[in-house]
């Protein structure tokens, strides 16, 4: 597997896409985020996934944000899902979009 298909790589690319997203406050801390002590081991979230659809023969990301207020929810999601798409389909070469579910935990 080249490290441009690499999931953790794409992964790491999705998660830049979607912070640099207006709207998005930041991304859903997991258990490992909440426990983990005051120098992290890994910089990846767990609210970033990206697995390969084998059945379907394209990528899927799962996304978990927290908004800004003062923003739409539907209008951040759909940026962040339009970001995604651009980054993995730029990164992994692919002419097939992958599917991307964006989920909105909260706002700040």
């Amino acid at each position: 597997m080249t490290e441009r298909r690499d999931p953790r790589v794409l992964a790491d690319a999705v998660q830049e896409a979607v912070l640099g997203t207006p709207g998005v406050a930041f991304l859903r801390p997991g258990i490992a985020e909440l426990l983990r002590t005051v120098t992290p081991l890994t910089t990846r979230s767990s609210a970033v996934r990206v697995t390969r659809d084998k059945a379907a023969a394209r990528w899927h990301a799962e996304i978990h944000v927290v908004l800004r207020g003062g923003h739409r929810a539907v209008d951040v999601t759909r940026e962040v899902r339009a970001a995604v798409t651009g980054t993995l389909m730029r990164m992994t070469g692919e002419s097939k979009p992958p599917r991307v579910s964006v989920t909105v935990t909260g706002r700040v």
